[in-house]
């Protein structure tokens, strides 16, 4: 399980990324979408559920990923992502913040947009899971939910980061040069001043990773976590 919250979770692009709707959206698609409930998650305070829209929702922001009809591995990998969303939802509401802004809600659609052809195919997907446009107001409150969580991740991990100059100089010396030499034999090196900002970043989100994968493995032993239905 480790390994797959590394792959998810790996890159700020994370987070990539994974979604949680309010019941308000929900009760306004009820008529668009068949609907069941599968799965909820508890923090002792509150119960989050995840229904099978969800679960379409999410695989519609994937690329080349198929939702008419999804696979049973694409719906149970959503279904994961969807747990630790909620995980970090539940924690994001025990922390002061500013809901997000029309700029930071359009920069995420506009940023969702660049993974597919065009708009009007990406639209052709949420025409499929029940949404109008990317103008559809349910599906904003989605995108809006996502930058929450997303805005939350920064804060809770990625501003606390403290890379090292000798961090640094220790990945060149035992990665990046060995990798290099490996890959472009004969080549000239490019000095550690060159690719400091690179190795910098690489270390960052290494770090993000860990410490998201350690948040999730102690917020799951704390949850209590129920399957409602296969999917």
């Amino acid at each position: 399980m480790k390994s797959g919250y590394k792959r998810r979770f790996g890159s700020v692009a994370i987070f990539t990324v994974a979604l949680w709707l309010s019941l308000a959206a929900l009760t306004a698609l009820a008529q668009q979408v068949v609907d069941k409930s599968i799965a909820t998650v508890n923090d002792g305070v509150r119960t989050e559920l995840i229904t099978l829209s969800d679960l379409r929702w999410q695989l519609a922001l994937q690329p080349n990923t198929p939702i008419d009809p999804p696979s049973s591995q694409d719906l149970n990998q959503a279904l994961q992502t969807l747990i630790n969303q909620r995980l970090f939802a539940l924690e994001a509401e025990r922390l002061p913040r500013t809901a997000p802004t029309d700029a930071e809600i359009n920069a995420e659609i506009a940023n969702i947009l660049s993974h597919f052809p065009s708009t009007a195919e990406f639209e052709k997907r949420l025409n499929t899971v029940g949404f109008s446009s990317v103008k559809d107001p349910n599906f904003e409150r989605i995108v809006a939910d996502r930058v929450a969580i997303e805005k939350y991740l920064d804060f809770r991990f990625r501003s606390f980061i403290v890379i090292t100059p000798d961090d640094e100089a220790k990945y060149y010396r035992d990665v990046f040069v060995p990798e290099f030499r490996r890959k472009y034999p004969g080549s000239l090196m490019p000095t550690l001043d060159e690719k400091r900002a690179e190795i910098n970043k690489i270390l960052t989100e290494n770090k993000v990773a860990a410490d998201i994968e350690t948040f999730l493995d102690e917020a799951k032993r704390r949850a209590e976590i129920v399957v409602l239905n296969e999917v």
